[in-house]
């Protein structure tokens, strides 16, 4: 049985990134704006993707850079691309050659495409060492709800009291959905209690 070694790092950032996700195919726009430091690694990444987002992490997830796939090692999954273990690549080494946007994808059967931009490469302070959302819109789909397109048919349903499947929609989801609701002080809150 071998174990998984991780290379030595600096626990120190040298850099903080700020991070644009959003989520692409949907208008109005489900985004969110992230501090991370660049010693994070990429299992962590989608840790606090999937806290400022407002997921449940109940699926798998893989990065994509370029032409090189990052996710948690599998050897039942099989891909046409390069696949790397993502516990082993911080952002320091992922975004060292420059790269400006890459992808997030959760839950492979909705397929939830997260578009990553790196907006700005900040100096380390007391405020941006742990990682932190400083901007957002809009409320995260509801897991399951079968992607953009069962997003859209859900969202017709529950906001609207006379559509045949609202009261089934509302029992579903487990109550009301505010499509406007974020809320940066709880996503922060949830943060704070990530074992990073």
């Amino acid at each position: 049985m071998s174990t998984l070694k991780k290379p030595r790092r600096s626990s120190t950032p040298q850099r903080v990134y700020q991070l644009h996700v959003e989520l692409e195919y949907l208008e109005p726009a489900i985004w969110r704006r992230l501090w991370v430091p660049d010693t994070l690694t990429l299992d962590k990444l989608d840790r606090v993707i999937q806290t400022a987002m407002g997921w449940k992490n109940a699926h798998l997830h893989a990065f994509t850079v370029g032409q090189v796939r990052y996710a948690a090692s599998d050897p039942d999954w099989s891909s046409r691309i390069e696949t790397r273990d993502e516990r082993l690549c911080d952002l320091a080494a992922v975004l060292a050659d420059g790269t400006g946007e890459f992808i997030y994808t959760y839950d492979f059967g909705d397929d939830w495409r997260h578009r990553i931009r790196v907006e700005a490469t900040l100096e380390p302070g007391e405020k941006n060492r742990r990682p932190l959302c400083v901007a957002g819109a809009n409320a995260c789909p509801p897991e399951d709800v079968g992607g953009p397109p069962g997003y859209s048919d859900f969202l017709q349903a529950i906001t609207d009291p006379v559509h045949p499947q609202h009261l089934d929609m509302w029992k579903w989801n487990g109550g009301p959905f505010d499509p406007a609701g974020f809320d940066l002080n709880g996503v922060n809150a949830a943060m704070r209690k990530l074992r990073l």
